[in-house]
């Protein structure tokens, strides 16, 4: 890399970017090759910009690899709106877990992703890939149908624009098929998948609208294929997600069109 090039500011926040959002939820570490291969950048700009990142704590030392590192949670944890969020939605979250037993979920859409703000794990559940912070293509999830129902025809746009990859076996690929259990999905405000984000998985979400009937996150229960009772826990996912929405002011919206 030329000099200029690598001394251009927007060019290396660009590309330290693009080593931070390689890091996938399933990642335990990446070494430079896999960021180089996964970025698309040389392997010897990986190896400065991650020398940096380490020096900073944006990524930190694990086994022959990185990790991603504190300072990020720390960032993270000063962002104003998905924390009042999640604080407004912890006691509903509670009860909701109570009420059915199974994980409960808080995500927002972000681009063509779920983001996990809240994760409340409930007793005797399997362990699900999710984790707060982590993210998850929409169409593969029942959080993400629940808010592409209800967001702008744009927004979905962009998102099957982007690609449908599978991640289970039952995940939505096909445009037409998703658009039309989107439209159902918006009839009956519920969402359900199962082995679609994950194999063994199976959940239900409703979409979190504010005051002002502005989409704003979905919440969910989720729980092991086969065992999630969708008639007695989809009510309750959606009353919670009613009870919610009533507590947020206009505006309170992280999407855009």
């Amino acid at each position: 890399m030329r000099t200029a090039e690598w001394n251009n500011s927007s060019s290396v926040m660009e590309r330290a970017s693009l080593i931070l959002g390689a890091f996938r939820m399933e990642d335990q570490h990446l070494g430079v090759s896999e960021l180089a291969r996964r970025t698309g950048l040389a392997k010897s700009t990986v190896s400065r910009l991650a020398a940096e990142l380490l020096r900073l704590q944006f990524l930190e030392r694990h086994g022959p690899g990185f990790r991603l590192g504190l300072t990020l949670f720390e960032l993270g944890q000063m962002v104003v709106t998905p924390k009042e969020l999640r604080r407004r939605a912890m006691g509903i979250m509670v009860d909701l877990r109570n009420a059915t037993g199974h994980t409960i979920h808080l995500a927002v859409l972000d681009a063509a992703d779920v983001v996990y703000v809240e994760i409340l794990r409930g007793r005797g559940t399997p362990v699900l890939p999710s984790r707060v912070g982590g993210r998850v293509p929409a169409h593969a999830t029942a959080v993400g149908k629940a808010m592409l129902a209800f967001c702008p025809t744009t927004v979905l746009d962009r998102v099957i624009g982007s690609g449908l990859p599978p991640l289970a076996r039952n995940t939505i690929t096909d445009e037409q098929m998703l658009r039309a259990e989107l439209i159902d999905i918006s009839a009956r405000g519920l969402a359900f998948e199962e082995n679609e984000s994950a194999p063994g998985s199976a959940c239900v979400a409703s979409p979190v609208m504010d005051s002002g009937g502005a989409l704003v996150a979905a919440l969910s229960a989720s729980g092991s294929a086969g065992s999630l009772e969708i008639e007695r826990v989809g009510p309750a996912v959606r009353t919670a997600a009613l009870a919610l929405g009533r507590q947020l002011p206009r505006n309170s919206a992280l999407t855009n069109d």
